[in-house]
């Protein structure tokens, strides 16, 4: 390794899994692409002669790189959640990097469910299952990026995995109903589909919403299956980004642009309909839901 020229190519070698450890930590494409170039940047400045094993010690340095992120995310975290849009948009930093086709395909490739599970985690939790549970990382090579013992990432990673599993509430047989439904609700919006969302509301369907989802800055109340669907359909962009999940224990709905939590449906199903719709936004009550991966 002291032939710096093939450093680019080895560096290329390893960018893939480089990439994939960096979105599962970071759900962001922008951001996990910063890592990326934040570890080649330390490469190209490092003594490289007595590494021998380059892999490892370029996911050690994307690893530290996405953990400052993820700190310096939190500690903003107040803010950016309370001045946020009303409606979930692309900044036009991330505009002029993100093709949000490719965004859209890594985040389904990935299981935008398990993104919006993760992102509310500690990151030391989150570095410590990531690395773990889905790349097979050691806990005691873990266990110095996040200076605790081999035994303190291994609860840390074991508490994480706790939270992204879940438990169901509700019997194997009903959640597979409710999921069924549920899925089936959010197929009729992606697609555009007016009679087929109408079918799957009751009747007399009650839908609400807390003041941070808009566009009025009251709560918003509404009935019938006809007013809630007509809503759905308004939301068929945005429904792009948005995938089934474990909420509170029962099947729901988690958007997350970017892999960001935006905001979560809750359904309530009886005989086969939707009753009602629950929509929750605001970044406190966000903080309070128990979310989980939903098993494929």
């Amino acid at each position: 390794m002291d032939d710096r020229s093939g450093l680019t190519e080895q560096f290329e070698e390893h960018r893939s899994h480089l990439r994939a450890v960096s979105y599962r930590m970071l759900g962001s494409l922008a951001e996990a692409e910063d890592a990326v170039q934040e570890a080649w940047i330390r490469l190209d400045r490092s003594d490289m002669s007595e590494v021998e094993n380059l892999g490892g010690w370029l996911t050690t340095v994307v690893s530290r790189v996405c953990l400052n992120m993820l700190r310096s995310r939190e500690s903003r975290r107040e803010d950016s959640l309370e001045a946020r849009p009303a409606d979930p948009v692309v900044s036009r930093e991330d505009e002029d990097t993100v093709d949000p086709e490719q965004e859209a395909v890594l985040a389904d490739s990935v299981g935008l469910a398990l993104l919006v599970v993760l992102d509310t985690l500690a990151p030391a939790e989150r570095l410590a299952f990531v690395l773990h549970d889905l790349f097979a990382v050691p806990f005691d090579e873990i266990a110095p990026l996040i200076e605790k013992t081999p035994a303190a990432t291994r609860q840390l990673a074991s508490r994480a995995r706790r939270r992204v599993k879940g438990v169901p509430l509700v019997s194997e047989a009903d959640l597979t109903r409710r999921r069924r439904v549920v899925e089936a609700f959010l197929a009729a919006t992606r697609g555009g589909n007016f009679d087929a969302l109408v079918s799957l509301l009751h009747p007399d369907v009650v839908l609400r919403a807390d003041k941070a989802v808009g566009p009025t800055p009251a709560p918003l109340f509404i009935t019938g299956s006809v007013t809630v669907a007509k809503g759905a359909m308004a939301a068929m962009q945005r429904a792009r980004s948005t995938q089934p999940a474990l909420v509170d224990g029962v099947v729901g709905l988690a958007m997350a642009p970017l892999g960001r939590l935006f905001l979560v449906l809750r359904f309530t199903v009886e005989d086969g309909l939707i009753t009602e719709i629950d929509i929750v936004a605001e970044p406190e009550r966000l903080r309070g839901l128990e979310l989980a991966v939903l098993d494929a």
